[in-house]
C-alpha cells in the first residue's frame, strides 16, 4: 500500500507554470498559517471582547463593497477586512463570558478534525464514495454509544450471528433528527394502519411536552402531520417540568378511542427553558400499548451521560427507538454534529432511501454496508465523523468526563452563590450546568412587576458587553438562565458574572427605592422636592 510521504507531496507539489491554482499548495501554506494565527490570537483575546456586539441591522453592507470584485486580491486583504468589519459584529459564542442558550463547545482537536474533513472534501454518500469516512463515522458513533452505555442493539458492530439491526448517523442539528425519525414512525404507523399511500395521515398525532423546543413541531410539520393532532402536554413544577407519563398516556388513549393513531412521542433529556428531564422508561411504556415509535432528545444533557453519577437519565433507552445527542453543544466538538441512533436502521433507510443507477456498486448491493445518505434527507453529506472520532482519540473517556463534571461544579458553585443572596432564588431545581435564577418579588410586587424588573437586569448586564445571559418563561415566571459551559470557562469568570449581577442588582434595587420617596413626596405636595433616606443617599456614592 502506498504512503503519502514526502516524495508523493512532491508529485503534487510540483510547479505548473500558468493557470489559476487555487489549491497551490504555497497558497494553502500560507493561507492556513495566517489563519491558524488569526485564530490563537482570538481564542487569546476573546475573554475581553464584548460579549454581545454593538452594531445597528445592516451595519456589514456600509463597511463591506455590495458588488462581488472582478479580479484577485490578496489574502491579507480579505483577513483584514475580517478584523476590521466582520468580528466587531460577532456575538462572540466562544468568549467565557458567554453564559446564553447552552453552550457551543470547542476543542484543539475537533478544529483540527474539522480543517483536514475540509481539506479532503469528501462527500461519502455511500459507503464507495469513501469508504473510510463511512466506517470511520460509524466507529465514532459506536465509541460515543459505549461511553453513554447505550444497548448494543443500538450500534452498527458485527456480533456472531453477524451484523446488528441497529446503528447511527451524523446529522447537522436535532431538528435533521428529528425529521428523519418522524418520516419513519408516520411511514411505520401508515403501514399500520393499512392506509393507502399518505390517506390516513391525518389521524397520526404526536406528542411531547410543553417544554420540548420548538423545533419539534416545525418538524412534524415538514413531515406532514396535521396541526391539529400535534398534543403539547402541560407540565408544572409537581413533575420539575418533565412529561408526566400519566397524562401522556390518557393523552394517547383519548386520541385512540377518537380514531386517531399515537404516532410519535418525543421524550427531552434536558429542556432549553429548564433542563427539565422526561422520565425515558416510563414514557417508553406509555408508548407500548399503542406501538408508538419513542426518540429521546438528548442534544445538550446527552453528553452528560457519559459520566456513570448522570447515566440514569438515561435509564429505560433500551425500549426507545431512537436518540440524539449534539456534541457539538457540550462534547467539545464544532458545529455541526448531532448523532442520532435508532434501533432498527431499516425503518429509517426504507424512508428514506434513494436509489438512482449512478451510486449502484457492488458493496451497497451486497448489503454488508450501509449507505449513510439513506438515514438522512440529503445526499450529499461532510466527513463529521473525522472531528468526532479526534476529539474521543485525542483526549479519552477521563479528559471528556473531567470537563463535563468542572462545568457542573462551576454552575454548583454559581447555584449556591444565588442561594446565598436572599434577594434572588433559583426557580427550578438545577440539572447539569444550567441554573435558573431571579430577582426575588418584593412587597407588593406582582409577576408582571418581577418580569419587568428582570428583564431590566438581563438587558443591562448584557449591555455591560462582560456577560450575556438568556431567559426563559418556567410555569408563568420570567427567569435568567445562567448556562456555564463556553469551553474558555474558568470558575474566575462564573464568579466575575455574579460580581456583576450583584452590582446590576443593587444599582436597579436603589433606583427603585429613590424613584419612590420621590413619589411619595410629591403625592406629599409638601413642596420639599424628593426626600432620600440614609440608604438611597449611599446608593448615589458607591
Amino acid at each position: 500500500m502506498g504512503s503519502l510521504g514526502s516524495s508523493g507531496l512532491a508529485a503534487f507539489t510540483g510547479d505548473v507554470d500558468g493557470g489559476f491554482q487555487p489549491l497551490n499548495v504555497d497558497d494553502v501554506r500560507s493561507y492556513l498559517h495566517k489563519s491558524v494565527d488569526f485564530i490563537c490570537e482570538y481564542y487569546k483575546s476573546v475573554g475581553s471582547l464584548p460579549v454581545l456586539p454593538d452594531v445597528e441591522p445592516g451595519y456589514l453592507a456600509r463597511l463591506l463593497q455590495s458588488a462581488p470584485p472582478s479580479s484577485s486580491a490578496p489574502f491579507d486583504v480579505a483577513m483584514k477586512e475580517l478584523r476590521e468589519a466582520i468580528v466587531p459584529g460577532m456575538t462572540h459564542w466562544a468568549s467565557p463570558n458567554f453564559f446564553a442558550f447552552f453552550p457551543s463547545t470547542n476543542s484543539a482537536a475537533a478544529i483540527a478534525g474539522d480543517l483536514i474533513a475540509s481539506a479532503m472534501n469528501t462527500v461519502g454518500f455511500t459507503w464507495q464514495a469513501s469508504p473510510a469516512a463511512t466506517e470511520l463515522e460509524v466507529l465514532a458513533l459506536d465509541w460515543l454509544a459505549q461511553l453513554l452505555r447505550l444497548p448494543a442493539s443500538f450500534m452498527s458492530r458485527r456480533t456472531g450471528a453477524g451484523r446488528g439491526t441497529g446503528g447511527g448517523v451524523i446529522l447537522g442539528t436535532t431538528s435533521e433528527a428529528m425529521l428523519v425519525t418522524l418520516v419513519a414512525a408516520r411511514d411505520a404507523a401508515l403501514r399500520r394502519s393499512g392506509s393507502s399511500g399518505m390517506a390516513g395521515i391525518t389521524r397520526l398525532a404526536v406528542y411531547a411536552s410543553d417544554q420540548t423546543h420548538p423545533t419539534f413541531f416545525k418538524a412534524c410539520r415538514l413531515a406532514g402531520f396535521d396541526a391539529a393532532n400535534m398534543r403539547s402536554i402541560p407540565t408544572g413544577a409537581d413533575t420539575d417540568y418533565g412529561l408526566d407519563p400519566a397524562k401522556l398516556l390518557q393523552t394517547m388513549k383519548a386520541d385512540a378511542e377518537a380514531g386517531l393513531v399515537p404516532t410519535y412521542i418525543c421524550a427531552t433529556v434536558g429542556t432549553t427553558s429548564s433542563n427539565a428531564v422526561d422520565p425515558v422508561g416510563a414514557i417508553a411504556d406509555a408508548a407500548a400499548p399503542f406501538n408508538a415509535w419513542v426518540h429521546v432528545d438528548a442534544a445538550y444533557a446527552g453528553s452528560a451521560c457519559i459520566c456513570p453519577e448522570l447515566r440514569h437519565h438515561l435509564d429505560g433507552v433500551e425500549r426507545v427507538d431512537s436518540i440524539s445527542v449534539s456534541p457539538h453543544k457540550w462534547l467539545l466538538t464544532c458545529l455541526d454534529c448531532t448523532c442520532l441512533w435508532v434501533r432498527e436502521t431499516r425503518r429509517l433507510t426504507e424512508s428514506l432511501g434513494a436509489e438512482t443507477e449512478c451510486l449502484r456498486n457492488e458493496a451497497s448491493d451486497s448489503g454488508a454496508v450501509t449507505d449513510l445518505k439513506d438515514m438522512q434527507v440529503g445526499v450529499g453529506r461532510r466527513f463529521r465523523g473525522l472531528k468526532l472520532w479526534m476529539v474521543m482519540r485525542t483526549y479519552g473517556a477521563a479528559k471528556l468526563q473531567e470537563h463535563i463534571r468542572s462545568d457542573i461544579a462551576m454552575a454548583k458553585m454559581f447555584e449556591d452563590s444565588v442561594r446565598d443572596d436572599d434577594r434572588f432564588e433559583v426557580v427550578v431545581a438545577r440539572n447539569f450546568a444550567l441554573v435558573c435564577f431571579r430577582m426575588k418579588p418584593r412587597g407588593a410586587m406582582t409577576e408582571e412587576d418581577a418580569k419587568v424588573e428582570n428583564r431590566e437586569l438581563m438587558g443591562r448586564l448584557n449591555r455591560t458587553g462582560k456577560a450575556y445571559l438568556t431567559h426563559a418563561v418556567v410555569g408563568d415566571k420570567f427567569v435568567l438562565r445562567f448556562a456555564v459551559g463556553s469551553s474558555l470557562q474558568e470558575e474566575r469568570h462564573v464568579q466575575s458574572a455574579w460580581e456583576l449581577i450583584k452590582e446590576i442588582t443593587s444599582e436597579i434595587m436603589q433606583e427603585k427605592i429613590v424613584r419612590q420617596e420621590t413619589d411619595d413626596g410629591q403625592a406629599a405636595g409638601d413642596g420639599s422636592g424628593p426626600r432620600r433616606s440614609k440608604r438611597a443617599k449611599k446608593a448615589t456614592h458607591t
